[in-house]
């Protein structure tokens, strides 16, 4: 994931809008219009709509409806029906719910750029699979829908339009903003609109239906119209959209001549006749078609060609973003980011990745991937349904952009689109994720394709796949030193394809491959054959027929040991990538997501790591992944099933080997990583198995964004054995994120949260913590939050009602002598604290020794923590004479001596600065050490003794070293 760089700042446009909400409900029977709800290849939307209803339409545009449309009872069934249309096109597939309930797309559309091309370009054969990739030409200007059929360049009205794009260009958007564009007033040369999916078309057969049927089945409240239909000219507009499903065959001999739009006849004879314009020849037809299908219809029947060229622009990619990620009315449960600041910091830094990053801007020239950024995004930054993962994501991607895909329809195979893509670009994938490489060259990426193609099936199959989906999986690298080659479009892509061939058992070695042939062969004919041998071995006494009926019983069992062992090499490979020692200091998997897609800002964190090593850190998280209920039922609707067993079989061997080399102790990122792996596979049970041994939670210095909360809560929020230490020091931890790991608390007997910024609200859920009648935490560290007197009272709360809490640090929390009267006036309400700790608090001498005398007056409290507090010589004396007054009590540390004598727990006073050092305020540690080295030369030059002599030299030595590395005062 190498898609982070430093960029410059850059500047936006606005162009928020929606469309109007046409008033009424009204139920649509649209037959099979599955890809204008979940087929779409990218959810774009429309542009700032007029803001008249359709019910309020202005007289001129009554006045267009009554030129064919006269009667009442005509205009009533078209406005039904654009009112069905809205209704049906305006329903959110289920991957944009994630965005929140309030999302509409209608505030995220962005038109992609749409070109004319001509019949030479289009049909022109091309060698080189550089071609492929090659931007569109720019000699003839964009096209607007508006403009699609205006007359061309010679004059001549154009009456059927063919639009052509690659898999994720946008085709069904385009269909459904323009159906929308329609139904809202907005195209107001067609006064009658009739879309047709090709998909639900094929899915008829040759069962012979006229066109009229065909429309009065999907479209009820048109069968008044349907007399008028012939008489209307090219206010009538056709929309056939997806025409690679329909099998044309435009020859006389194969498809007759018909006229009569009565006339029953196959669909795609219906289709046929429309598109040579001998059925109702003055209609105007749009269609929408993979580039390897527009030889279908004869370029003759053809007014104009237009290639979807996606946002080939820069500012098209940022605009999409701006209105994707900056939504106002998302609100903070669903939001991308709570507030507009952060919005906006969210935005401008994506936006300086695509101006300096050219390889980003590469990839989002497709609007499906600029879909899969912002939904990443999301998942990385807000809040999302349970249960959602990284590998559901990318899964749900692609069921968005081929669900219910052939590859080619005209192929008796039947062969999805996505399962050719899995066994061609996954074995590009995979061959580059085993040699860590993430550039391919030409011969790289045609001996991946063209692997085992020996038939002219075969050779058709792969020239479609190269027309229609290549560019959806590689782009041309623009990177410098590494132009001529190719990269996966989006970098995680790679892994996920890997993955997948891998889970799908499309790796196969030569062994594997001839032993299944052997054990299917023997399988086939080893009952009829151990059945003669039984019979011949009752008639005659030959040994040697028992030894070889056992023989076609074991070949079975060898081979099923053979795919056993693949699986184990296969598990031990992930394992061995999640935990390369190499990658112990990378960030964490979701930190390098993120910047591979927003950037990277400031210098690289480790200068002397190669830029060139690659890291696959992504590839055991989506193995995982792909190995879940959710991922595999929507990858069988792709084309691409994984059977149980195989799923069970690879769950085995996964765990076999993490249960060997997941034991050893990691380093905070990695441990997250190992969490997140365990969060995509969604197995509770397995992932309890595989941790049962984790006692330590360390992830200390990990930016715990709630993402990362939600994925280590839900990893181990529901474990049953207790966690020995979870330690979250400086992980910016927030209120929301100590909600969200409360489970993990639960089950935690140290839990460490210094250096997090908490203040008082962050409190309120640590006394509920402590009130939890499942809470078992001995020892709590709240060291350098600002937690002020006003969340010591509600500490206070929680420690009246806590039994299990031992040791409590409140080291540098800003408490004041508010707060050390606080905790002084109600100490005694808690009877099992034995240690606490509330040194360098600001606090003077007469809040001081209110704490000291209440501590020594506790039943179980055995030491007070009150050394760098603003106190006096004096009141340290007080303190140190306290504490010898009377047998028993609390011991007082308020300096490093004791009396004349050097204190016990002097090391770890001067530890505890050393260590907090990067966080304190350097003059007034240097103050507070200067008060505590004169405190030791005094009593130096006091005692007589030349052992608590040596002592106090060698302190007052650490205490100077100590001085020496905060610098002088003005430093």
């Amino acid at each position: 994931m190498r898609w982070g760089h430093h960029l410059s700042r850059a500047s936006w446009g606005s162009r928020l809008g929606r469309i109007p909400r046409l008033p009424g409900k009204h139920k649509f029977h649209a037959g099979s219009w599955l890809w204008g709800m979940e087929g779409q290849t990218h959810p774009l939307s429309l542009p700032p709509r007029a803001s008249e209803r359709l019910h309020g339409s202005s007289a001129e545009s009554a006045r267009r409806h009554a030129q064919l449309f006269q009667s009442s009872s005509a205009a009533d069934a078209i406005r039904q029906h654009r009112q069905n249309l809205v209704e049906w096109f305006s329903r959110l597939p289920r991957e944009e719910r994630q965005f929140g309930p309030t999302f509409a797309l209608d505030t995220a559309h962005v038109d992609p750029v749409i070109r004319e091309s001509t019949p030479d370009e289009l049909f022109r054969p091309s060698s080189a699979l550089a071609l492929d990739h090659q931007s569109p030409t720019a000699g003839l200007p964009p096209l607007a829908l508006s403009e699609l059929f205006n007359p061309d360049a010679s004059g001549r009205r154009v009456q059927t339009v063919v639009l052509y794009g690659t898999v994720g260009m946008g085709k069904s958007t385009l269909v459904r903003k323009m159906v929308l564009d329609w139904c809202y007033g907005q195209l107001p040369a067609f006064e009658l609109l009739i879309p047709f999916s090709c998909e639900d078309l094929s899915s008829l057969g040759p069962a012979p239906a006229s066109l009229c049927q065909l429309v009065a089945q999907r479209y009820t409240p048109l069968k008044e119209v349907l007399p008028l239909m012939s008489t209307a000219g090219s206010r009538v507009l056709f929309v056939l959209h997806g025409l690679e499903r329909l099998n044309l065959d435009f020859r006389l001999a194969g498809t007759g001549l018909c006229s009569d739009p009565k006339e029953p006849g196959a669909p795609a004879a219906i289709i046929v006749n429309l598109l040579r314009k001998y059925m109702l020849p003055e209609a105007s037809i749009l269609v929408t078609t993979r580039p390897s299908a527009i030889s279908r219809i004869p370029s003759k029947y053809v007014g104009r060609y237009g290639e979807i060229c996606g946002f080939s622009d820069t500012n098209l990619q940022k605009l999409y973003f701006q209105l994707r990620l900056n939504q106002p009315d998302c609100g903070h449960s669903a939001g991308i980011l709570a507030t507009p600041a952060q919005r906006d910091h969210l935005v401008q830094m994506l936006s300086r990745n695509l101006e300096g990053h050219h390889q980003i801007a590469t990839a989002c020239f497709l609007p499906s991937y600029c879909w899969l950024v912002c939904a990443t995004l999301h998942f990385l930054h807000a809040p999302t349904p349970a249960g959602q993962t990284l590998t559901s994501i990318y899964t749900s991607f692609l069921r968005l952009n081929f669900s219910g895909e052939m590859l080619d329809s005209t192929d008796a195979s039947n062969l999805s689109l996505m399962a050719y893509a899995a066994r061609t670009m996954g074995k590009l994938a995979y061959e580059g994720v085993s040699s860590r490489k993430t550039y391919f060259s030409e011969e790289d990426v045609r001996g991946c394709l063209e692997a085992g193609v020996k038939t002219e099936e075969e050779f058709q199959l792969l020239h479609v796949f190269r027309r229609d989906a290549l560019r959806f999986f590689l782009a041309p690298c623009v990177e410098p030193g590494h132009l001529g080659t190719f990269v996966f479009t989006v970098p995680a892509m790679q892994e996920y394809l890997a993955a997948l061939y891998i889970v799908l058992g499309l790796r196969k070695t030569t062994l594997q491959r001839v032993g299944k042939e052997v054990a299917e062969l023997v399988g086939r004919v080893g009952e009829d054959v151990s059945l003669v041998l039984g019979i011949v071995a009752k008639l005659l006494p030959l040994r040697i027929l028992p030894l070889l009926f056992n023989l076609l019983k074991v070949v079975p069992r060898v081979f099923g040991r053979m795919v056993g062992k693949s699986r184990e090499a296969v598990a031990q490979a992930m394992v061995l990538e999640m935990f390369r020692e190499e990658d112990y200091y990378n960030d964490d998997v979701l930190d390098q997501m993120s910047a591979s897609i927003l950037g990277v800002e400031g210098p690289r964190c480790h200068p002397d790591e190669p830029p060139e090593d690659e890291v696959f850190e992504l590839f055991p998280m989506f193995m995982a992944g792909l190995l879940s209920a959710h991922n595999r039922a929507v990858l069988a609707q792709l084309g691409c099933p994984i059977k149980n067993l195989d799923a069970l079989e690879n769950a085995q061997a996964i765990k076999k080997k993490l249960g060997k080399l997941g034991r050893q102790v990691l380093p905070p990122s990695e441990l997250l990583d190992h969490l997140f792996f365990h969060y995509e596979f969604q197995n509770q049970r397995f992932s309890a198995e595989v941790l049962s041994s984790l006692r330590q939670l360390n992830l200390a210095g990990v930016r715990m964004t709630p993402r990362k909360c939600t994925v280590v809560a839900a990893v181990l929020g529901s474990g049953k054995h207790a966690l020995d230490e979870v330690n979250l020091a400086s992980c910016q931890l927030d209120p929301a994120g100590l909600r969200t790991l409360m489970p993990v608390f639960l089950r935690a007997r140290k839990l460490g949260l210094q250096l997090n910024s908490l203040g008082p609200e962050a409190c309120r859920d640590l006394r509920d913590l402590l009130l939890h009648d499942q809470c078992q935490i001995t020892t709590l560290r709240l060291s350098n939050n600002p937690l002020t007197a006003a969340g010591a009272a509600l500490l206070l709360e929680g420690l009246a009602g806590n039994t299990s809490l031992t040791h409590l640090s409140l080291l540098h929390t800003g408490l004041g002598d508010e707060g050390l009267e606080l905790l002084a006036a109600q100490l005694d309400r808690n009877h099992q604290l034995q240690e606490l700790n509330v040194a360098y608090n600001g606090a003077g001498d007469k809040a001081a020794l209110a704490l000291a005398k209440a501590a020594r007056e506790h039943p179980s409290l055995e030491l007070l923590h009150l050394y760098f507090n603003e106190l006096s010589s004096e009141g340290r004396q007080v303190l140190r004479d306290l504490g010898g007054t009377a047998e028993g009590g609390a011991r007082v540390v308020a300096s490093l001596t004791e009396g004349t004598a050097v204190s016990e727990y002097w090391s770890m006073i001067l530890s505890e600065v050393q260590r907090n050092l990067n966080s304190w305020d350097w003059t007034r540690v240097r103050r507070h050490l200067e008060l505590l080295l004169r405190d030791l030369e005094d009593n130096r030059g006091a005692t007589l003794n030349p052992w608590r002599k040596a002592q106090l030299l060698r302190v007052e030595g650490e205490v100077k070293a100590l001085l020496e590395q905060l610098g002088s005062p003005g430093s």
